[in-house]
């Protein structure tokens, strides 16, 4: 199992060349492209979540940290949200903590963060790397990183030294894409379709990829979404329909997301198998995975060996 999971990460890796490397605060990251830095800023600065009803980021922010044990954090905890995008996770964890690190390689998405969270005063925005966060090892009381790991050439050092970061003990929460374990043929199949075309897509000018991606949500996550809704509505398991998960999402995150899912040009995916093994051996311990959707959401504790 190990060394499959390792070998689909090289082929993965292996169509995003590490060229054009980024600068961050002077200093040039080895890992990461640019072209890919470049264009989840962009996707943060057209998706800042301003015309996102509070409810239906709430539910999806409920979705994501459904086992994130907040009654563990002590009074004043101090954390950091690894790939903060557009801040939108961030404005619902720091007013329940006392201190928020929000961390994002795009000089663009932190531009955003900081108008999102412009009512908190306990935030610190940090335009850093993954790899090589500037947080003192074993300082943090939790963790988390939406949605970012599998978009990093080097998934394993970015997820180790994050959990660096932690006290032994503290919570660590992801959210990784997973490879459609266990779904039928006929996903597998649009699957390897949606792939294709997300290597065409992703190559794109920025402004004819966010007009792809729109196109994509309007002709197949929208017509495909509410289909599962009438199903489900009438008695009927939607379960079944790709991409089932957005029956009670709005346009605009289909929108979002169809940007996201075919607009870059790295991404992986993981088995629930695969998840264990990646956040174990990063240092995590009790690793517990949510049984989604979305899949997988993972949270795993610093051990206590490694303070």
């Amino acid at each position: 199992m190990h060394l499959r999971f390792l070998e689909g990460r090289r082929r993965e890796e292996n169509l995003t060349p590490r060229t054009d490397p980024v600068s961050l605060g002077g200093l040039e990251s080895p890992i990461l492209d640019r072209r890919v830095v470049d264009g989840f800023g962009a996707e943060w600065s057209r998706f800042t979540n301003e015309a996102l009803s509070e409810a239906e980021l709430c539910e999806m922010f409920d979705s994501y940290t459904e086992i994130f044990p907040w009654e563990d954090l002590p009074e004043g905890a101090e954390g950091f949200d690894a790939g903060c995008g557009s801040g939108r996770w961030a404005r619902f964890f720091a007013p329940r903590v006392g201190l928020l690190h929000c961390i994002d390689a795009s000089k663009a998405a932190l531009d955003v963060a900081r108008k999102t969270l412009a009512g908190q005063t306990n935030v610190e925005f940090r335009h850093e790397d993954l790899s090589s966060l500037g947080l003192t090892d074993g300082s943090c009381d939790f963790g988390y990183c939406l949605g970012v790991l599998h978009h990093i050439p080097d998934t394993e050092d970015a997820l180790a030294t994050c959990v660096a970061k932690l006290k032994p003990g503290a919570p660590f929460l992801v959210y990784l894409y997973y490879d459609l374990e266990g779904r039928g043929w006929l996903q597998r199949r649009l699957f390897d379709v949606a792939t294709v075309v997300r290597a065409v897509v992703a190559r794109l000018p920025s402004r004819a990829r966010a007009v792809a991606a729109d196109v994509l949500a309007a002709l197949v996550y929208w017509p495909l979404a509410r289909a599962a809704r009438l199903l489900e509505r009438i008695g009927r398991d939607p379960s079944f329909v790709p991409l089932f998960q957005y029956r009670h999402r709005s346009f605009y995150v289909m929108r979002n997301d169809s940007l996201d899912r075919f607009g870059t040009r790295l991404e992986k995916r993981y088995s629930r198998d695969e998840v264990r093994i990646l956040l174990e051996g990063a240092g995590l311990e009790k690793v517990e995975i949510a049984d989604g959707p979305p899949w997988w959401v993972a949270i795993g504790r610093r051990g206590q060996g490694n303070g």
